[in-house]
């Protein structure tokens, strides 16, 4: 199907096929492809073709597949693809959210099961107005960026970024969105009706029950005993669960060959393993909901012990910190860059550079397990992309501060939430090495367990309580407000109540991680690493790029060498020069400004004489910049020969004479005092 908005095009098209045996999860993919040609462009790779998809189409995927994912039956096991592709950008309408609405209404055309409508919209704020589905360029200047994505049952997934707003605002703009929310899922509705096509309902399956039910009786209670114990760590409560399953497995060995529990393992491979998890899942829930207590005694409420420490490296890396809460540990490494390093993005968003990178690594050996180590995955990037986001309020204008960043986090150990780790970790990295923040920045993952009408609120979420929760919602910001928030479920739908009761929860824990942080570091380091470069920025007249590039670029790599210094114009006139030796950036600072001032006649100057010819001498009055003195004003009398008068290298005060119509600076000696000093050309 094809979703249109202004001349936005997105084609949303949604395939099944039949289920693979063996298999215990949903094989959904969604995928989201960008078309060039969609904005009247041709891709800039060597092929002239689309390639890997890019980082926002990649989030894009991600966007789509968070809603999408819990509203399909619990025991589908059908493969099913869903593909969006725009096929034509208008600047004013984002794409993403018409593939996620799409998305929704292409899985209900193609008869699909699936437990929608779902939509999706945008929400920006500016001023002290909320704006349903801004511009690109509305989206630059708004106070707040958030998709919000619902069913008639409520939130599904929320997605935002904000300028540290109050908690109370960002509530209010979810709520504001949901509305709209309303009108797009009467639409998808009304559609179906107009083309006679029945919703198909998912179908409860129908589960054998005796196995679960021998699981009941035989470990039931070593479970639930297992799980009370407070002190434990998760290595040692893993190695019990495991040991009462294999003890199960024993039991069942044992019992005769036509038994029914022992046919039902026969039969499926996984059917042991599976309903295990799941009446692990059941108990843990019942003791949050009964007793207020999760499996390692905190409080419903409670945030894990936390260490965090600053500078953890050598001054090689410019900055690094090392943050950990429970057993989730991450690593941050902040690197800072000159202009030249921004990237460059080929993708439909307007946007062409980003100069402040975060990339996430989640390597096996943080979970303790063995595979094959590849390029990021989805997950990675997401992650990366969530902290990127959360940290981008904070970061000091590139006017104050013209350095391109890159922080990559590490994930050394995970049992939950690394995401909110390498947010935390980020920032400290960043003040180690030296970045003037406006603000650091915390974060914590909210859960929640909802059984019938009860539901409790869960803070700073473990990985059990992620895996066998009902959600999974990550609020960063700082002191002031929040910055970045991800919510995804794995229920059809929560009410806005419950949502702000979870953003409202996460400011105090928030906070508390906020002030352990700041006991590692509690400000930017007065000075960078020696060895990061030093940059010196200053704007000079655009019209007078070319002066400073010169013919082919000779001008601006003359001072390069000359200097050893890395020097980058923008077109608007900014010029950042990058050395690791202040005085050298300086030299080049000063040979620019001269070669871009403008020179008005009757100036003096203090130079040197850098060439003599038989009509005169060439001298150096600014720095890259000559004029010449004719014979004929080296003296009042008359000269016969230049080198009676001037040689290479003398010192000379001389003034300027006229500016020809094609830019050539005449000098005289006449008439001016001159100075036994030499040197460097400077004005006098």
């Amino acid at each position: 199907m094809l979703v249109e908005c202004g001349d936005t095009s997105v084609l949303v098209t949604a395939t099944r096929s039949g289920g693979r045996e063996g298999i215990d999860f949903l094989p959904l993919m969604c995928d989201y492809e960008e078309r060039l040609y969609a904005a009247g462009r041709i891709p800039g790779s060597f092929f002239r073709r689309e390639a890997r998809p890019p980082e926002r189409a990649i989030l894009t995927c991600r966007l789509i597949d968070r809603p999408m994912r819990p509203l399909f039956p619990s025991w589908m096991r059908d493969d099913i693809q869903i593909v969006a592709t725009c096929l034509s950008l208008d600047e004013r309408v984002p794409p993403d959210v018409l593939a996620v609405t799409g998305a929704s209404l292409a899985t209900l055309l193609a008869r699909i099961p699936f437990q929608g409508p779902m939509a999706a919209v945008r929400v920006g704020l500016l001023g002290d107005d909320f704006v349903l589905n801004p511009s690109f360029r509305e989206i630059e200047r708004s106070e707040l960026d958030l998709v919000v994505a619902g069913t008639p049952e409520g939130v599904i997934m929320v997605e935002a970024g904000a300028n540290q707003l109050p908690e109370q605002d960002v509530i209010e703009a979810i709520d504001f969105g949901y509305e709209a929310i309303g009108e797009l899922i009467k639409a998808q509705q009304n559609l179906l009706k107009e083309l006679g096509i029945e919703q198909v309902f998912p179908e409860p399956q129908v589960i054998d029950a005796t196995l679960p039910n021998f699981l009941e009786q035989e470990c039931a209670g070593g479970i639930g005993e297992v799980l009370m114990q407070f002190s434990q760590t998760k290595p040692e409560r893993d190695e019990k669960l495991d040991a009462i399953k294999a003890g199960v497995k024993e039991k069942i060995s044992a019992l005769a060959d036509d038994d029914a529990v022992k046919l039902a393992v026969s039969s499926n491979g996984k059917a042991l393993a599976n309903s295990f998890k799941s009446l692990t899942k059941k108990l843990m829930r019942a003791q949050i909901v009964k007793d207020g207590k999760r499996v390692d005694g905190r409080n419903l409420d409670e945030v894990r012990p936390i260490s965090a420490a600053a500078g953890v490296l050598p001054k090689r890396v410019h900055g690094s910190a090392l943050f950990q809460r429970g057993l989730t540990q991450v690593l941050s490494c902040a690197t800072l860059g000159t202009p030249s390093d921004a990237q460059e993005l080929d993708d439909l968003n307007p946007s062409t550079e980003k100069h402040y990178l975060h990339h996430y690594n989640f390597p096996p050996y943080s979970t303790g397990e063995t595979k094959p180590m590849r390029s990021p995955g989805r997950r990675e990037v997401g992650h990366g992309a969530l902290a990127e986001r959360a940290i981008l309020p904070v970061l000091p204008s590139k006017e104050s501060f013209p350095y391109v960043l890159r922080v990559v986090s590490e994930c050394l150990s995970s049992n939950g939430s690394t995401s909110m780790g390498s947010v935390c970790g980020s920032t400290l990295a960043l003040m180690d090495a030296g970045v003037p923040l406006k603000a650091p920045v915390s974060g914590a993952a909210m859960g929640l367990i909802k059984e019938g009408d009860e539901v409790r609120i869960l803070t700073d979420i473990q990985g059990i309580e992620d895996f066998l929760g009902d959600m999974d919602f990550k609020v960063a910001g700082t002191e002031k407000g929040i910055t970045a928030l991800q919510m995804d479920m794995k229920v059809t739908g929560l009410n806005v109540k419950t949502i702000a009761e979870a953003i409202q929860q996460a400011r105090p824990a928030r906070l508390h991680i906020l002030e352990k942080m700041l006991e590692a570091i509690d400000k930017p380091r007065d000075t960078m690493s020696p060895h990061a470069p030093r940059l010196l920025s200053f704007r000079i007249d655009p019209e007078l790029i070319g002066t400073v590039i010169g013919p082919g670029g000779r001008t601006i790599k003359g001072i390069t060498e000359r200097t050893n210094t890395k020097i980058d114009i923008e077109d608007g006139g900014i010029v950042t020069i990058a050395s690791h030796d202040g005085a050298a950036a300086e030299e080049a600072q000063r040979i620019i400004e001269g070669l871009t001032r403008r020179i008005s006649e009757g100036e003096v100057f203090s130079g040197a004489v850098t060439r003599v010819i038989p009509i005169g001498a060439f001298v150096e009055i600014l720095p890259g910049k000559e004029g010449m003195i004719h014979i004929s004003q080296l003296s009042e009398s008359r000269v016969e020969k230049v080198e009676d008068v001037v040689n290479v290298g003398d010192p000379v005060t001389v003034r300027v004479r006229e500016i020809d119509n094609r830019g050539r600076i005449n000098l005289t000696l006449r008439g001016v005092p001159q100075s036994e000093e030499a040197p460097v050309p400077v004005p006098v």
